[in-house]
């Protein structure tokens, strides 16, 4: 599977990524390894996802969010709350279940 994600940075800015294992690209990004504009802005939190099968779709999706005013990209990150499971504290050190309880009952994955 392949996921197109959009994290909201500590400082309230957004980054738009396309990767194959979400949860080890999640972890990167928090450990400073990930991408060049997320390392000042630590800690991340997954704010969005789409999942796809193949590689070119999430790049082209990618490519098509970071087209977007970041008004659409909150207004496409309301549509799709993110699991609880993915604000596990190794994951997502940043955000604690008591904080995202409205998460807890969306189901995962699919695209839009």
């Amino acid at each position: 599977m392949n996921y197109t994600y959009i994290l909201e940075c500590a400082d309230g800015s957004y980054y738009c990524g396309w990767t194959n294992n979400l949860e080890k690209r999640l972890q990167t990004h928090n450990a400073g390894k990930g991408g060049k504009y997320t390392r000042t802005r630590l800690p991340v939190r997954l704010a969005y996802y789409e999942e796809f099968e193949t590689k070119e779709e999430a790049m082209s999706r990618e490519w098509h969010i970071k087209q977007l005013s970041r008004d659409q990209k909150k207004k496409l990150i309301s549509t799709k709350p993110i699991p609880i499971e993915y604000f596990d504290k190794e994951i997502h050190p940043a955000v604690g279940e008591s904080e995202n309880k409205h998460f807890q009952t969306h189901p995962r994955g699919g695209s839009i």
